[in-house]
């Protein structure tokens, strides 16, 4: 597909929804849990008769095309109906993180000039009215569940007159807003991304060429925050334009369920989602060292045919040892995560450990790795098939990748947005003559598949003027099975040094299997066996480093950090700045 043709494939999301009611109006589209357990479903055509009455109940409250409106939901059915409303009166449906406190919610409230809000419940009520004071003047707010004083319940909305969705659709443009995206703000305030109709079409666009097949009806489990673009890309803006079928887990706590429950096709997850899923299946099995040996074979056995079977290159004895090493126990793995009729596992947002995807993939689960950003609305680079483990593949159709002298990747098309809200000091940053500066230092080889090496402002520079990548040695060392996130510091210092966390998944099932007893993660963190199993793990992950690379000394600690907390974004990231000031004691000690 050219550019050209990805730019006009569907000029808005507006269209394609409509179009969408008429090809596939009796298609399930939106399916999610009730509170008795059962589930509960709407297709195309009746979650199109929802957003026709909400668009209306919209404009009668008030809000008018151009005008934004905030939504802080969690990954609920209502969602999906409130966001196309939002867009069919011809305003923003801009999505912010649950976790979000009420000094926050004002701050975005205000920056965004909020017409209205559509809250969840009354927890997520109690952070507006908080700051109601802050708020923008005459900002009106919907409540999907409950009732409460001078708020407007959402269904109320529903008893509008349905508002012509055909007719509505005509009066957006490919140039008009579809949402804004607010950064985590870890650098500085949140800065508003833009994306227009365009970069949306024609990024949802790109993943269907890169899926090459028939996508529609592909199941997917909606679970990470609707204020990130990757979850709206997959699930939500998947859903309108590609048919995908949605079911919503509206706790991540929950996935594992879920993913028993609706074995999805298509799943997205970010790193530490898989490397869960992963360490409790070794932890699984780790209390039967015979079974445990029996697995960590099989996927030792499978891993390079699993590549040659990724490249079309496997041998006729390969494939038979193949289905021999899936019927011998790996499929059955499998089948007890849910993960049995994956067609398209992806990973993204943060850098993952290329042993995670290499385990995936001979277990039978297709993982890969994909590279994008809200300012280019998803997948800059992906690719699902011939997948090089440590890269994460070529450009996605339509988008041009490039490294500029100082290693830093660059990137232009029709998925690149516009510029941040309200700020174009910042824009001029962001892009220039076109494109995208993405502040990540990147390589391409041979075949144009990007490896991002490192974030350009977070390189560590040694006492001994070293430029060092920290994510290079942090994920060196999350391979070590004991370690579950890693923290690398050394900035202005003679060496560096690590904060490693034990995997509260996989350690206590290693101390039961050897006798160590103990009686917290925190308290296992200073066993004796631990350190040394971990040290040994050290030394050898830092290996092929040089010597002025290499971590020399290490903490272990017995926390963990969760997404959407003071030390990981809600994407994973970590949060350095945050983490130094946290951890300013335990940092100082590698040093004392």
């Amino acid at each position: 597909m050219t550019d050209t043709a990805i730019r006009t494939a569907t000029s808005t999301i507006a269209q394609g929804f409509v179009a969408a009611v008429g090809s596939r109006g009796d298609q399930t589209a939106v399916r999610w849990r009730d509170q008795d357990g059962a589930w509960r479903s709407w297709t195309t055509a009746e979650l199109a008769h929802q957003v026709a009455r909400a668009a209306a109940g919209l404009r009668a409250l008030g809000v008018q095309p151009g005008q934004r409106v905030l939504m802080m939901m969690r990954n609920v059915a209502e969602f999906h109906v409130a966001d196309l409303a939002v867009m069919f009166c011809g305003a923003t449906p801009v999505s912010i993180y649950n976790s979000s406190p009420p000094e926050q919610i004002a701050y975005l409230a205000g920056h965004a000039e909020a017409a209205a809000a559509i809250v969840e419940d009354a927890e997520f009520l109690g952070r507006f009215d908080a700051v109601r004071d802050q708020l923008p003047a005459g900002m009106r707010i919907v409540l999907v569940r409950g009732s409460a004083d001078g708020v407007t319940p959402w269904a109320s909305l529903l008893e509008s007159v349905p508002r012509d969705l055909a007719d509505a659709a005509a009066a957006i443009s490919p140039d008009t807003a579809a949402t804004v995206i607010y950064t985590s703000g870890t650098t500085g305030p949140p800065k508003g991304v833009v994306l227009t109709h365009t970069n949306v079409c024609a990024q949802v666009a790109a993943l269907r060429q890169v899926f090459s097949g028939e996508v529609s009806g592909k199941r997917v489990v909606s679970y990470l925050p609707m204020a990130h673009i990757a979850e709206r890309a997959v699930s939500h803006y998947g859903m309108i334009l590609n048919g995908y079928e949605i079911s919503c887990c509206p706790d991540l706590n929950q996935l594992a369920e879920y993913l028993v429950q609706v074995r999805p096709q298509i799943l997205f997850g970010v790193p530490r989602v898989w490397e869960k899923i992963r360490a409790k299946v070794m932890a699984a099995v780790s209390a039967d060292p015979e079974r445990a040996a029996k697995l960590n074979a099989a996927i030792e056995a499978a891993k390079p045919i699993a590549m040659a079977r990724n490249w079309g290159s496997a041998t006729d004895e390969q494939n038979a040892m193949w289905d021999r090493l899936q019927q011998a126990g790996l499929r059955a793995v499998r089948e007890l995560v849910g993960l049995d009729q994956v067609e398209f596992a992806i990973t993204g947002a943060a850098p993952i450990p290329v042993h995670v995807i290499e385990w995936y993939n001979a277990l039978g689960v297709p993982l890969s790795e994909v590279y994008g950003m809200s300012e280019n609305a998803g997948a800059m680079t992906w690719t699902p098939y011939k997948i090089k483990p440590g890269t994460v593949g070529p450009p996605v159709p339509g988008a041009e990748v490039r490294i500029a002298e100082d290693g830093e990747v660059l990137c232009r098309g029709p998925i690149v947005f516009p510029g941040y809200l309200k700020d174009p000091e910042q824009t001029a940053v962001a892009i220039d003559r076109g494109w995208l500066h993405t502040g990540d230092i990147g390589q391409l080889d041979e075949d144009g598949y990007l490896k991002i090496v490192d974030r350009k402002k977070e390189l560590i520079i040694t006492a001994g003027g070293k430029n060092i990548s920290p994510a290079n040695l942090e994920a060196a060392l999350k391979t070590i099975p004991l370690v579950s996130q890693a923290f690398v510091v050394g900035d202005g210092q003679p060496y560096t040094a690590a904060l490693l966390l034990l995997d509260p998944e996989v350690a206590p099932g290693w101390a039961q299997a050897r006798g160590i007893p103990f009686g917290s993660l925190p308290e296992l963190a200073e066993h004796p066996e631990i350190i040394a199993e971990i040290q040994g793990g050290v030394d050898a992950a830092m290996a092929p480093f040089n010597h002025a690379e290499r971590v020399k000394k290490v903490r272990i600690m017995g926390v963990e950090w969760l997404p959407d907390s003071d030390e990981l974004t809600p994407t994973a990231k970590l949060k350095r700045r945050v983490i130094k000031t946290k951890y300013a004691t335990e940092i100082q000690s590698l040093y004392a």
